[in-house]
């Protein structure tokens, strides 16, 4: 089964609005996380982090939350890259990958509880969602949904 992932795509600098952030993912195809760090050590955490984001499977999904708590469905689509355009920066969302995003966002009755379950728990970081039915069911919502991405 495919892997499913948490894809919060919040900076670690509160000041960092994460509206923006995911609004420039979904407007140009994209998934990630940022660069900002500001104790020492995290940087390698951060390069570690950067490492298995790049090893993500493409077809991997990935689910976001955006500010207003709609739940955003989305495939990786390619290989990592770094983002060096001023807008990535002023978002803090530099570590991509191409991504496949559906048109329309799910409110959260309609989202797997593992889903819910972990973007309830807090956190910014990209991270698998271990759960028996999670790859099965995001699938069904993916099928269901017709494939549509973001541009159509």
């Amino acid at each position: 089964m495919v892997a499913v992932y948490r894809a919060p795509m919040r900076s670690r600098n509160d000041a960092v609005d994460p509206q923006p952030a995911i609004d420039r993912a979904r407007r140009l195809g994209l998934c990630g996380f940022g660069q900002y760090v500001d104790r020492s050590g995290e940087q390698e955490r951060l390069v570690r982090r950067v490492g298995r984001f790049a090893e993500v499977d493409d077809g991997s999904f990935v689910w976001t939350r955006d500010t207003d708590g709609w739940f955003w469905l989305g495939r990786i689509a390619g290989p990592y890259f770094y983002d060096a355009d001023e807008q990535a920066a002023a978002v803090d969302l530099v570590h991509v990958r191409p991504c496949e995003w559906l048109s329309s966002p799910m409110p959260e009755q309609d989202v797997p509880s593992a889903v819910i379950a972990t973007f309830g728990r807090g956190g910014r970081n990209f991270q698998e969602i271990h759960h028996p039915s999670i790859g099965e069911r995001t699938q069904r919502i993916w099928d269901a949904r017709g494939n549509q991405s973001a541009g159509d």
